[in-house]
């Protein structure tokens, strides 16, 4: 409430009718009335000259603007003498706009939470001495170590120095629980740090760390126009048309010219000019605090009518992270000896595979033994010495090329086989798959719950690959083995519109750009896709595509509702004024509570709707991976 009055009172508009309000009112008590109705008048006219001026811009620019009852309503009130009516409407116009910036920045608080956040300076820690030199966030270098205090920002990227740190990530994956990192895991930018002052060195500069990207969306987000006054332009004329025929009508009927004024000032446009926009900043703030960086209010409409989906399979429908889903070990040798040495010859290695397979072995409780002479052999595999023996593993021709005894491991569609040698014995293979999402097939209930008749899978994956993950899924379309130029044809040609495209990679960011709606799931996605996608979800989550959708499907009801809702409330005071029961000033004071009952109604936006959080989740269903990662297997 404090809010709301400091943006009424931050209005010059305000401040200015209040204090001749306050004059006229003197004078009149002072007997000199008719001082104060010129006073009155003046001021109207001026007002009234300054709506006329915006009005004439808007229409130069191309809008038919709303604002012109509001103008013929001052013109009305003073042309009768009702100068207190005028008076009121001024204040019902100004007190109007303070409520929406009032609301604006309610509704757009989560949005500015970010931007607020940002650290501008970080701590180096000079590498010989020891000292502390502060320096813009910008100048930060890779490989420099950063000291972050308790209850600071982390700047930049970076992994842990310290021996251990407590951070606060939920501002950036919504995980509302402390998470605890340890030497050499990687430390979020935009993590809120804990209660000890912890130690990083730098990965990324700040340009490329991820919540420097997040920001950048976030202003993106925060500084977009959506078409709102397109919204309110398709009731404005009807609704300005039947205003003024009801006005003219109550004037004929009567013989008063006073009763046409008295019907115009509850007919203002302040509930078409507020719901839409109030609502829609509304929904993108709802979004925000779900992790959903929505661009602007144009994309929350078209995500409340899409007819299709299409989603990428890497990343998306899939988890993008290969894991080890079964272990094959030659006879005279066991399935611990088989992992045991493969974790010990990639616990070195880069290579995308390597960090599952030591990440297996970790799980299963086995311990990596020290490798010395490790070498990466150039798109085949890994060489290391362990305890005394030469270990290979990788692809299986370069096992057999250096090993005999190989033994091939069945595979299911997806699936890749890693193989593994000791001193030119064959000792088995381990089978790895990209596992498909838990929240994947729920998402794609959801979305048919929520009105979309049509789901596609677009991937560069062979077709055996991509027809089994589209069974898994039931995905009602498959299209595999696809280029990006492949992908954006297909969504070029779809005709049930609009059309929304889910997808994390480089090569989706032109589909994403063509969709009618491109969401990147940008948790851990490229930059390309999130700047071409016009939703970015920030959660590693598929199912906050659904709560995208719902979100919007609720922000546009809102805006409907609160524009039904004012232009009801009007005309109901309209009738009433056209019988001559409702004074020019009382209908005033009152069509500033219907204005109000709009922008209460709009923010409703900003809260969860019923039916929140339905997305539900499967168990963990069979694993696959994409041929295009083979570049281990046969």
């Amino acid at each position: 409430m404090t809010r709301m009055w400091s943006a009424i009172r931050g209005n010059p508009l305000v401040s200015i009718t209040v204090l001749v309000a306050v004059v006229a009112g003197a004078l009149s008590l002072s007997g000199n009335t008719p001082v104060g109705h010129a006073l009155i008048t003046v001021f109207g006219l001026v007002v009234a000259g300054i709506e006329l001026v915006g009005m004439i811009k808007q229409l130069r620019a191309g809008t038919w603007g709303v604002d012109i009852l509001a103008l013929i309503a001052i013109l009305a009130t003073l042309a009768v003498g009702e100068v207190w009516a005028t008076l009121m409407i001024v204040v019902m116009l100004s007190g109007g706009q303070a409520l929406d910036r009032f609301a604006e920045g309610r509704a757009t608080r989560e949005l500015s939470a970010l931007l607020e956040r940002a650290p501008h300076i970080a701590h180096v820690v000079d590498s010989e001495t020891g000292d502390i030199r502060d320096v813009p966030v910008a100048d930060v270098a890779l490989g420099e170590t950063l000291l972050i205090r308790n209850a600071e920002v982390v700047p930049v990227d970076g992994t842990l120095a310290s021996e251990r740190g407590t951070f606060d990530e939920s501002s950036i994956t919504g995980e509302s629980l402390p998470v605890e990192r340890s030497t050499g895991e990687l430390v979020l930018s935009g993590s809120l740090n804990g209660q000890v002052a912890v130690q990083i060195v730098a990965t990324a500069t700040a340009a490329n760390s991820n919540y420097q990207r997040i920001i950048a969306l976030v202003a993106e987000a925060a500084d977009s126009k959506a078409p709102l006054v397109r919204i309110a332009d398709r009731y404005a004329v009807p609704f300005t048309i039947f205003s003024l025929i009801l006005a003219g009508v109550a004037w004929a009927v009567s013989g008063d010219p006073v009763r046409f004024a008295e019907v115009l000032v509850v007919a203002t446009p302040c509930p078409l000019l507020l719901a839409a926009p109030v609502a829609f900043l509304g929904g993108m703030s709802r979004a925000a605090r779900q992790g959903i960086i929505v661009k602007g209010g144009g994309t929350l409409e078209t995500l409340s009518r899409t007819r299709t989906m299409a989603f990428d399979k890497t990343g998306t429908l899939t988890a993008g992270r290969p894991v080890v889903v079964g272990v094959h070990a030659n006879p005279e040798f066991t399935e611990g000896d088989v992992l045991s040495w493969a974790a010990s010859a990639e616990v070195y290695s880069t290579h995308v595979l390597a960090a599952s397979i030591v990440l297996a072995a970790s799980e299963r409780g086995i311990d990596a033994d020290v490798a010395t002479n490790a070498r990466e052999e150039l798109t085949n595999g890994v060489v290391a010495t362990v305890g005394g023996r030469e270990v290979r593993v990788g692809k299986r021709a370069f096992i057999e090329a250096h090993a005999h005894g190989v033994v091939v491991s069945p595979l299911e569609p997806g699936q890749l086989s890693v193989y593994v040698s000791v001193d030119g014995i064959a000792a088995g293979s381990i089978v790895l798959s990209d596992a498909v999402r838990d929240e994947a097939a729920g998402t794609l209930v959801e979305l048919r719950a929520l009105g979309v008749t049509r789901t596609l899978m677009l991937t560069g994956d062979a077709r055996e690959t991509a027809n089994h993950i589209g069974k898994i899924l039931d995905v009602g379309e498959v299209h595999s083995a696809l280029l990006p130029e492949g992908k954006v044809d297909i969504i070029r040609r779809i005709s049930d519109r609009p059309v929304v495209m889910v997808g994390d990679g480089v090569n989706d960011a032109p589909v994403l750009a063509v969709a009618d709606v491109g969401i990147a799931m940008g948790a851990r996605g490229s930059t390309a896709a999130s700047e071409s996608a016009d939703v970015v979800i920030l959660i590693d989550d598929l199912s906050r595509t659904a709560e995208a959708v719902r979100i919007g499907k609720r922000t546009m009801r809102i805006a409907r509702q609160s524009i039904w809702l004012g232009i009801g409330l009007s005309i109901a005071l309209m009738i009433v004024a056209t019988f001559g029961l409702l004074p020019a000033v009382i209908g005033a004071a009152l069509q500033e509570v219907v204005d109000l009952a709009t922008i209460l109604n709009s923010l409703r936006a900003l809260r969860r709707g019923r039916g929140h959080g339905r997305t539900a989740t499967v168990a963990a269903a069979p694993r696959i991976e994409e041929p295009t990662r083979q570049l281990l297997s046969e």
